[in-house]
């Protein structure tokens, strides 16, 4: 493991500390631009999220209506709902999005697969980047203001579904997470920046609550005239 993930890792609570806990669970709310471009009705309603933290799975509830969730892994996406088991299902999601731009329309499926992936990443970094397969490196700093962010770029396993299979993640001064710069390839490969805050000791682990996600331009300059994503995370709980 290099240096600056190490650090990171630790800054974070260890990693003896987070192989020490199975599933994390978190109430999410949700907002931005994004959901109109993709014609979905995202409601401001705090919502349930859980994900495993060595295995690639994540569900949120309710889902679509009360009673309902998903069940998210790479390979499969499925609405569930509470005593009629599978009310919906598609195998090798990630293949329904061909041709797919930033305004494409997402049907309620992809909806969750975005979802899953997305806040899976989210919630297991910057752990999930000492797990088997994924090939990191230290780049260029990102100044922010009077700080220096020391960056890392990763390579994400085939296996493992996210935004990209390169990703940047950014450490302050203190080693915590401050921005995670990717493409969401399955919506056009369009650039975003988001930035990352008011972390949250929780059994020793330090977790972000706010994050915001922008438009990043070619010099890696995010356009925050309106986030496209806004995500508050809290009543983390982990098991």
């Amino acid at each position: 493991m290099i240096e600056l993930l190490a650090d990171a890792i630790q800054a974070h609570g260890g990693l003896d500390r987070w192989k020490g806990h199975r599933r994390l669970t978190a109430t999410i709310v949700t907002g931005g631009e994004l959901w109109a471009l993709k014609s979905v009705n995202q409601d401001p309603s705090p919502r349930t999220m859980r994900v495993d933290l060595h295995r690639e799975w994540a569900s949120v509830e309710p889902y679509g209506k009360a009673g309902q969730r998903t069940d998210f892994t790479p390979e499969r996406i499925a609405i569930e709902a509470e005593g009629r088991g599978t009310v919906a299902e598609r195998l090798n999601p990630r293949t329904s999005f061909a041709g797919h731009d930033m305004r494409t329309t997402w049907d309620p499926l992809q909806r969750a697969y975005f979802n899953g992936y997305a806040l899976w990443t989210y919630l297991t970094a910057p752990f999930l980047l000492a797990m088997d397969g994924f090939k990191v490196r230290e780049i260029e700093p990102w100044r922010e203001g009077a700080e220096t962010w020391r960056g890392l770029r990763a390579t994400f396993p085939p296996e493992i579904a996210s935004h990209s299979t390169e990703q940047d993640f950014y450490f302050g001064p203190d080693m915590l997470i401050r921005r995670h710069d990717y493409r969401v390839e399955i919506a056009g490969s369009f650039p975003a920046a988001q930035y990352i805050s008011n972390p949250v000791s929780v059994e020793g682990i330090k977790i972000p609550t706010k994050r915001r996600a922008y438009l990043r331009d070619d010099n890696l300059m995010p356009v925050l005239d309106a986030p496209l994503v806004t995500i508050d995370l809290s009543d983390f709980r982990f098991t």
